[in-house]
């Protein structure tokens, strides 16, 4: 049997270098040995390698992000601000995309207006607790009003056109003294002739004792050819002259003879309360 080849342990000396023998089926060979100290800075000077190169490709990425900067969205009709935050997955969602644009959006997130710019990942202003809290308050809340008022101004138009006011129905006076007195009034006031009940109601017991046919047929008007008729005792020439439009031409007829009497009156005394004899 050959003999078995022994390897002598190298002393921790500071060679570099060494040399080891081999024995193979009886011959010997000189191999040269690393040292101690060069076999172990080998892999050192290959891992410092590698965390050399680690750090900068990292370093080169986050510059490229950092000169990215923040994307623009051009909001179009339709979008809010939780559809545009979902959209480029916005890290604290549509409220932290408001407190970016605040400025932009106006003070109610829920009313964003189509052609305004949105800044994504844009730094919020640092607004206060109290203001970010209430906005995140008005958000529901503004959800349910708007709602709200599209179902209300949906049920407006909906709903059956208000029927028209009713046409006021037309004054009906009583067919007797205090009735024509009272329509006389309306028709005096239509047309501008001043008079009140108790000046004509006066006037017309004194006259003619309220009866509309009563005519004097003795007085100089009488012997004229005529004769003083009706409720105010009016003579033929001075009804016509007096005559007040819409009503009767007869002078007999009750609310013609008041009214043509007063208008008579009001040009010559002022008005029908100032008659307080023959006029």
């Amino acid at each position: 049997m050959p003999a078995q080849g022994k390897h002598r342990r190298p002393k921790s000396v500071s060679l570099s270098r060494g040399i080891a023998a081999v024995t193979t089926g009886g011959a010997v060979l000189a191999l040269p040995v690393l040292g101690a100290t060069t076999a172990s800075a080998a892999p050192a000077h290959s891992i410092a390698a590698e965390k050399a190169v680690a750090p900068v490709s990292v370093t080169a990425q986050v510059n490229s992000v950092t000169k990215a900067g923040p994307a623009k969205h051009s909001v179009v009709s339709g979008e809010t601000l939780s559809k545009i935050a979902r959209e480029y997955s916005v890290s604290g969602g549509w409220k932290k995309l408001y407190e970016g644009n605040r400025k932009a959006v106006g003070e109610n997130p829920n009313l964003i207006h189509p052609g305004i710019t949105l800044t994504i990942g844009a730094k919020a202003a640092a607004p206060s607790d109290a203001k970010v809290g209430k906005a995140a308050e008005a958000a529901p809340t503004a959800e349910r009003t708007a709602t709200a008022e599209r179902a209300d101004r949906s049920e407006r138009t909906t709903a059956a056109p208000a029927a028209a006011p009713a046409a006021a129905a037309p004054a009906t006076y009583t067919n007797d003294l205090d009735g024509w007195i009272k329509e006389s009034l309306a028709v005096m006031a239509q047309h501008g002739i001043p008079g009140s009940y108790e000046g004509i109601h006066r006037n017309i017991i004194r006259e003619s004792s309220g009866n509309p046919n009563a005519i004097n047929n003795w007085d100089s008007n009488a012997v004229k050819g005529t004769p003083s008729k009706g409720l105010l005792q009016v003579i033929d020439p001075t009804f016509q002259a007096y005559h007040v439009p819409g009503t009767s031409t007869d002078s007999y007829d009750p609310v013609a003879n008041i009214t043509a009497a007063c208008n008579y009156a009001a040009d010559r005394y002022g008005s029908i309360d100032n008659v307080f004899g023959a006029y």
